[in-house]
């Protein structure tokens, strides 16, 4: 009888928890799925933005930069689908 030991990942942010099981012991398998897991939440972009100090002011024109960015990206969406 075989037992296969499961383990898993957790990171934690802002109390949000993230699993990741380990399955069979594939390590290397279970980094891929955090790994992308993280880049869905876009903590790789969080983590970049606050390894130096931000002015708010630059904070605030970054976000509504962001903002106009993704409305366009919507609108672009929506004229390819809709039409109009």
């Amino acid at each position: 009888m075989c037992c296969a030991i499961r383990h898993s990942l957790l990171l934690t942010r802002k109390g949000l928890r993230m699993y990741v099981a380990v399955r069979d012991n594939n390590v290397d398998q279970a980094l891929r799925v955090l790994k992308k897991k993280m880049q869905r939440e876009g903590m790789f972009r969080e983590m970049k933005n606050r390894r130096a100090y931000e002015k708010p002011s630059e904070r605030k024109a970054r976000e509504m930069a962001e903002s106009t960015r993704r409305v366009r990206k919507l609108m672009r969406k929506r004229l390819e689908r809709e039409g109009y």
